[in-house]
């Protein structure tokens, strides 16, 4: 992997695994075992269902998946999952559906939602400045909602559930975009999760949809086929023409967890190593480094902070840069410094960042807001 990939801490589209990258380079000019330009290998053929299948298969192997359960790989993003959700579950319900608004992702799935029926939010961190998540006691679900929706990891400001919550007995819906396949979870716990490719699982096109079956017998009347999920599975995730090479990516970014990770109880590990160092730097430089997640829901993903001043802050994107990190911008919406440490930023890439923090902290005066 050369210096810029390895030094990559973009929100996403994210890093690849750098043997992902080798792989993905070769097949771009020939599949291995097929001889074609992965670009130019048609969708209906038997490799590419191979693909699909083995891609499923390394899913429910990581997360142990129920037969309860279908993998789906769609397109449209978690976008577009947003709209598809309350169709499934919202529409002609009669019922309610329940939301967390816990940051700027989960603030932007409700509209699609109120569309299709009534929506409650139960819990709105705005006032709060998207700092926190609700703790369990602050969650006054109803037995009797259409279904729970949440996001587990809000990538803008940093914030990560790191327990699940929702009744068990409602419809558990979890946009899982930015945390998916980075730790072991109880996936049979859930009702449907997606999450879009680019942030742990590979390139933009293509979206993880993971659905319990017993779901697909409520769909309501007068949903176009394309959003339907039961033609997605009955066609095998090859309903339309699908995105190969995402796709392909995914298969690759899979074998990678199992084959050189080890599964995700180990990634997890890693994560953790990650995400204790970043905040071990932000914690011992307090008077420098203004940490935006309160402690008990901060995100081993997306590492959220800033400096004293605008200015500083641009002081040290602006070095970072020079030292060849990128990626650190913070969102537009909120600003200041983010450290994405998705599944492939590696522990030596990131102690390498937390050396160039140790080091700015130590020549910069905040009490004038200049180096």
């Amino acid at each position: 992997m050369n210096a810029l990939n390895a030094l990559n801490f973009s929100a996403g589209p994210g890093a690849l695994p750098g043997t992902v990258l080798q792989a993905a380079q070769e097949a771009i000019v020939a599949v291995p075992e097929v001889g074609l330009s992965i670009l130019g290998i048609s969708h209906r053929s038997d490799w590419f269902a191979s693909v699909v299948d083995e891609t499923e298969r390394n899913i429910r192997r990581l997360l142990d998946l129920p037969e309860t359960h279908a993998v789906l790989l769609l397109q449209g993003g978690a976008t577009l999952q947003f709209s598809m959700v309350p169709m499934l579950l919202l529409r002609d319900s009669g019922k309610a559906a329940e939301y967390v608004r816990g940051g700027y992702w989960s603030r932007r799935s409700i509209p699609p939602a109120r569309l299709e029926g009534e929506v409650r939010v139960l819990w709105d961190g705005e006032a709060l400045g998207y700092r926190r998540l609700p703790a369990a006691e602050e969650l006054h679900c109803s037995p009797e909602a259409a279904y729970f929706h949440y996001v587990s990891n809000e990538t803008v400001e940093g914030i990560q559930f790191h327990e699940i919550p929702g009744r068990e007995e409602v419809p558990r819906i979890c946009d899982m975009s930015s945390d998916f396949l980075s730790r072991p979870f109880d996936a049979g716990r859930f009702d449907l999760i997606y999450a879009h490719a680019q942030k742990n699982l590979g390139p933009a096109g293509v979206t993880l949809v993971v659905i319990r079956r017993d779901l697909l017998e409520r769909v309501p009347a007068k949903i176009p086929s394309l959003l339907d999920y039961r033609a997605h599975l009955e066609a095998r995730s090859i309903y339309n023409t699908p995105p190969v090479f995402a796709i392909y990516v995914v298969l690759l970014v899979t074998r990678w967890l199992l084959d050189e990770i080890g599964g995700l109880n180990r990634m997890a590990e890693i994560n953790r190593r990650k995400a204790d160092a970043l905040y071990g730097i932000i914690d011992g430089h307090s008077d420098i480094y203004l940490g935006w997640a309160n402690s008990e829901h901060r995100s081993l993903m997306n590492v959220t902070f800033n400096l004293p001043t605008p200015e500083l802050e641009q002081t040290f994107a602006a070095e970072a840069a020079k030292a060849g990190f990128s990626g650190l911008k913070g969102h537009r919406s909120l600003g200041g410094i983010r450290a994405s440490i998705y599944n492939a930023m590696t522990l030596d890439a990131v102690e390498s960042l937390c050396g160039f923090m140790t080091d700015f902290a130590s020549r910069s005066d905040t009490h004038r807001g200049r180096v």
